[in-house]
């Protein structure tokens, strides 16, 4: 007997992406949208960083720029008198220079999706009146390593110099294994001065020599070096070393968050949480924001009953602190919204994103209220109120088309939700029309568009050919969009995702083969980036099991089946569908491997919960017990039925 069921009412895998700063999570084999939710990386305030993370604002910063100027200023002085000893046509020659148009600092995008915490937000220093003698000192640096002389690592103020060139080059975006360079012999010379004592100086610079890995793209470089980061601030010595301390710990989970690690990442942000409470204080709006960004971690990682403490906490503090439309609260109850919404409570979602909306509106926000709009819409959406989400929708979309452009992504985003709607209403002209426009948008994308958000964007059409069984269609974007992310380090577990929801595809398609190979390298991936313990890893395994009953790899179907019974149990529970639907699986799987008793066990566990859940008439039911007679009659068995002893039924009836 090898009757196999699919634990759940379709065969479905939707996308998990999962880049840390894209907060959308792992899916379940059932539709469950987790909208994105953009919250600013605290990699990006490490150490020596003006951003505009309000930490840096307040005096819980230890970064005193003054001592990177004073230090680039001696340095200055003394390659002033260096260059003293120069012919004079040199020095005329390098004074006609100073009217020379110093260079033009290029800004940064601040976007606030995690997926670009990896660049170094340095603070820039524009090149002012002493421009050019700072132009002297580093070409110093650079000829002596061209000429291949030693420079002179005895002077205590070389690293602060070498450090702030780095950050220079980074800001200017110019030559980014240059400033590594810099930055690791800024290192060298801030390990020597410290003589083995806690350097706060030290770990701006771990922290910029990580970050300067980050943006090339070396995560497991940068790991290390945060790590040593971690240790050397003590907390007891004040102030600027706790700050140190949790900028460490919070650089250190952005980094394991853009390997797709986030169960290593939220125990370092927990971290730097509890560090942050130690010194500020349980109710300081600062630790509220760190929660909801910690909030923002778990709701990524499927943890929706932490996540929605954490939002609540964070709600709570800035309620406390501020008026009840302040920007921070209404990023607060835009993120409960979502975790309503995701875990099925959607008045309650409505609810928090309607007050998020007012807030933003009452403070001019008017792109973000566009943005919450679109998650009004889909609250909507799940409540079958479609001309309201509708409604909703196109709000979000003329707004969105004014400010953004009309070829933007944001705009592609909204055509897809608006073909999901009309898809569900069996309207697939208007669903394939919007469809078409997206496409249009994510084939020909803006420039200076994140390559990941036209990915995204493939993705989520995809899903809706798919939905309208144009199976070939979604497939030939889903390979659009691994070939954009082209096995990118830091989007393992995106990947990963696309590659199981083509082996879906390709499993109803009847290419076995291809669908397994595509649920194995989504397997290994997520393998590889420690993702090892959540039920959307269960449900893959799940998947590949089937596969391989249809290839006859019954042996290795067994152990993907018990792997998955066995992650489902821990996330789920005994009695959740998805972990009956294994059982069943395993059951099946074990009778055609000839352990019919094995299987026997299973079918009677599955019956009596079965049973207990649905009644003895259910459809369900009758199929599982006829299952288990087949089983007990080519065993020659009887069922193990648990009944109640006769002295307890006598103990009944005299009550």
């Amino acid at each position: 007997m090898n009757e196999l069921e699919n634990p759940s009412p379709s065969k479905k895998i939707l996308n998990q992406t999962n880049s840390p700063r894209k907060p959308f999570s792992p899916q379940s084999v059932e539709r469950r949208d987790v909208k994105s939710f953009h919250c600013r990386s605290r990699s990006s305030q490490s150490f020596g960083s003006d951003s505009d993370w309000s930490l840096t604002d307040s005096d819980f910063s230890y970064l005193d720029e003054v001592k990177l100027r004073n230090a680039d200023f001696e340095m200055e002085k003394k390659m002033e008198k260096d260059s003293s000893s120069e012919t004079p046509t040199k020095s005329r020659a390098k004074g006609k220079s100073s009217h020379t148009k110093p260079p033009i600092e290029k800004k940064n995008d601040n976007n606030n999706s995690r997926k670009q915490n990896t660049t170094v937000t340095t603070h820039a220093t524009k090149p002012k009146s002493g421009s050019i003698v700072r132009s002297r000192s580093q070409s110093r640096v650079e000829n002596s390593k061209d000429s291949k002389e030693t420079p002179t690592f005895d002077n205590p103020e070389l690293g602060p110099f070498l450090l702030k060139q780095a950050r220079d080059l980074i800001s200017l975006g110019e030559n980014t294994q240059k400033a590594l360079e810099y930055s690791l012999q800024a290192m060298k010379m801030f390990e020597k001065s410290a003589n083995g004592k806690p350097s706060l100086d030290l770990v701006m610079c771990l922290h910029v020599t990580a970050a300067i890995y980050c943006s090339l793209g070396d995560y497991n470089e940068a790991i290390p070096i945060l790590e040593r980061s971690v240790e050397i601030p003590m907390v007891e010595e004040g102030q600027q070393h706790a700050i140190a301390k949790f900028a460490s710990h919070m650089q250190l989970g952005d980094t394991y968050a853009m390997l797709g690690q986030l169960e290593k990442s939220i125990i370092c942000y927990n971290k730097g949480l509890e560090v942050q409470k130690l010194v500020l204080g349980e109710t300081d709006p600062r630790v509220g924001e760190t929660c909801r960004y910690v909030a923002e971690a778990n709701f990524q990682a499927l943890q929706f009953d932490e996540a929605e403490r954490l939002c609540q906490v964070a709600l709570d503090i800035h309620r406390e602190n501020g008026s009840p439309s302040t920007l921070e609260e209404a990023a607060d109850r835009r993120l409960m919204g979502l975790i309503c919404e995701t875990n099925g409570n959607h008045e309650a979602a409505l609810e928090h994103l309607v007050l998020a909306s007012m807030a933003m509106v009452s403070n001019g926000q008017e792109v973000e209220v566009a943005s919450v709009d679109c998650s009004i819409g889909d609250t909507f959406l799940s409540l079958a109120r479609y001309d309201e989400a509708i409604l909703a929708y196109k709000k979000a979309l003329a707004v969105f088309k004014t400010h953004k452009g009309e070829n933007h992504p944001a705009v592609g985003s909204v055509y897809v939700r608006l073909a999901e709607l009309y898809t569900r209403t069996w309207k697939i002209k208007e669903s394939k029309s919007y469809c078409e426009n997206a496409l249009k948008i994510y084939e020909n994308p803006m420039s200076g568009v994140p390559s990941d958000e036209i990915a995204s964007g493939f993705v989520n059409v995809a899903a809706i050919y798919e939905s309208m069984n144009e199976l070939e269609q979604a497939l030939k974007l889903l390979h659009k969009a691994l070939e954009i992310h082209n096995d990118a380090p830091g989007q393992q577990n995106t990947i990963a995702g696309i590659e199981a929801q083509m082996g879906v595809i390709y499993y109803v398609l009847g290419n076995q083969t291809e669908s397994y190979n595509a649920f194995k390298n989504a397997i290994s991936k997520l393998r590889a980036t420690g993702d090892k313990k959540s039920a959307y890893f269960g449900i893959v395994l799940n998947q590949m099991g089937l596969c391989c009953v249809e290839l006859c790899e019954l042996t290795e179907a067994a152990k993907l089946f018990e792997e998955a019974k066995i992650v489902l149990e821990q996330e789920y529970g005994p009695y959740h569908p998805e972990t009956i639907g294994v059982y069943s699986n395993l059951a099946g799987t074990y009778d055609a491997l000839g352990r019919v008793n094995d299987a026997i066990d299973i079918m009677e566990y599955i019956v009596v919960v079965r049973e207990e859940k649905l009644g003895t008439a259910h459809f369900d039911v009758v199929d599982e017990k006829r299952r288990l007679d087949v089983l007990l009659k080519e065993a020659g068995r009887v069922r193990n039925r648990k009944t109640k002893s006769l002295e307890l039924l006598l103990d009944v009836f005299d009550d």
